[in-house]
């Protein structure tokens, strides 16, 4: 499905942004928009014109390109897949922090964990997914929260399945390594027993490995084919599918629910909602927080 089109899109000429260093065409963001739909799922309305340029004009100054023409030339090359990561990297939004929307923490504290923990220590399988992990911190927030409560938990067998579509975002995640104003939101005493601080004396601090051996980062596309064998007892997806279209979204979450086990939770993000035949599955449980309640969807 292509984006919606407006009368402004439909224009053939000149620049979409004023006094812009490189010319964009409203042809040049139709294909833009179409790329970024097919590829990553997100739908880009013409009023996003002046974000898509801003966050391009870079593509354009380090390829050496004079124009929004010649880069959508480029991309559609077969052989530039690596630069189509650039773009969708580019165009993809990674705003994150420890412990974002700390009332799902607490409920994964509180509500899911405690059987989850029982579970591991009678030699039992505990999978939880990060959907959108970006640089890392939801992820490893969700292992500290389990750390909390079972500080040996790297000698379980529980894992916490980090995804993401920006392999420059699973780089920083897989390193673990945060300035002092970013790990800034995680409880003191969490930080000093799983933190340790890097050498080059930057105040910066690293991710322990009894952490980071909690957290596997891989690449994944939210709407290409999932390799993910096994199901999950708790699925953060936040704050991602609101740059889906509804149809999108509505697939998404059908696809994620067949992936929680019965009772099993879904975190969204605030702005975000349930729709489609998922939404009938499921039973809300908190705030953005849904429990899996309805009929086996692993049949």
């Amino acid at each position: 499905m292509m984006p919606p089109r407006t009368d402004t899109m439909k224009r053939s000429g000149g620049s979409l942004v004023e006094s812009g260093e490189f010319p964009m065409t409203a042809r040049d963001f139709d294909r833009i928009a179409a790329f970024i739909h097919a590829e990553a799922g997100i739908s880009l309305t013409v009023n996003k014109a002046n974000l898509v340029y801003s966050r391009l004009a870079k593509r354009l100054r380090i390829l050496g390109l004079d124009s929004f023409e010649r880069y959508c030339e480029l991309v559609a090359q077969p052989d530039m897949a690596e630069e189509r990561d650039a773009m969708i990297a580019a165009l993809t939004t990674n705003v994150t922090q420890f412990f974002r929307e700390a009332y799902h923490f607490d409920h994964l504290k509180t509500t899911i964990l405690p059987p989850l923990i029982s579970l591991a220590k009678q030699g039992g399988r505990v999978r939880l997914w990060s959907a959108a992990c970006s640089s890392g911190q939801e992820p490893y927030s969700m292992a500290l929260t389990i750390l909390s409560l079972l500080p040996d938990a790297a000698s379980y067998d529980i894992k916490i399945l980090a995804t993401d579509i920006d392999p420059n975002m699973l780089a920083k995640g897989q390193a673990g390594i945060y300035d002092a104003s970013l790990v800034a939101p995680i409880p003191v005493a969490l930080r000093q027993r799983w933190f340790t601080a890097t050498s080059d004396g930057s105040g910066a601090l690293q991710a322990g490995p009894d952490l980071r051996k909690l957290v596997s980062f891989r690449k994944l596309n939210l709407i290409a084919d999932w390799p993910i064998r096994g199901t999950f007892h708790a699925i953060f997806c936040r704050n991602v599918v609101i740059y889906f279209d509804n149809d999108t979204q509505s697939t998404l979450w059908t696809r994620m629910v067949r992936l929680l086990e019965p009772g099993g939770a879904l975190y969204i993000g605030h702005s975000e909602r349930v729709a489609g035949p998922a939404e009938h599955l499921l039973t809300s449980d908190g705030i953005t927080t849904y429990r899996l309640t309805g009929r086996d969807t692993h049949k």
